[in-house]
């Protein structure tokens, strides 16, 4: 089982500032609400602990990107960090906006691997007279020839392409579309 390191980080430093009444007392309103008003006490340890876990959350986002090759992820995460890291010595108003935004780019990341419903209709447009016919693709096999509506040339495939949607289709193929 892969543990989520950002979505950890993100969520843990969150609730470590909530239960930080000093550093973050706007977020200590909100963790009081829930309860995280006694862990006042220890808010030298949680303020050390919101720090860790945002250095995790960053460190998630970084491994992620491994996968999903989006620059703009690990982007919002290390930006966030440095907010946060800045609101705790400078301006209060940065580290929540450092917060926000480590949520928002776990909850984006969260977002791009939800899977996708595959688009079974497509328009083929003719490279011979222009004519546009709407289809229905198949849903789990290419189709490698298709006879133009309005000509009757016979399509192929463009070279590289696995089907005749994939070349002349608005929308790949489903197989494409899962890959």
């Amino acid at each position: 089982m892969k543990v989520p390191l950002d979505k950890f980080g993100s969520i843990g430093a969150l609730v470590a500032a909530a239960a930080c009444p000093v550093c973050f007392p706007k977020l200590a309103l909100i963790g009081a609400v829930f309860g995280l008003g006694a862990l006042g006490a220890y808010e030298s340890q949680l303020v050390i602990a919101a720090q860790l876990l945002v250095g995790v959350a960053v460190l998630g986002h970084v491994l992620a990107y491994r996968r999903h090759r989006r620059r703009w992820l690990p982007g919002l995460a290390i930006g966030s960090a440095v907010a946060v890291f800045a609101g705790l010595y400078a301006l209060e108003w940065l580290a929540y906006a450092g917060f926000a935004g480590l949520i928002a780019a776990s909850i984006a990341d969260l977002w791009q691997r939800l899977p996708r419903r595959t688009r079974t209709r497509s328009v083929l447009t003719c490279p011979e007279c222009g004519h546009l016919q709407k289809e229905t693709m198949p849903a789990d096999a290419c189709q490698f020839f298709y006879e133009c509506k309005g000509c009757g040339k016979l399509l192929r495939p463009k070279p590289g392409d696995c089907c005749v949607f994939c070349s002349y289709g608005t929308v790949r193929c489903p197989p494409m579309q899962v890959a």
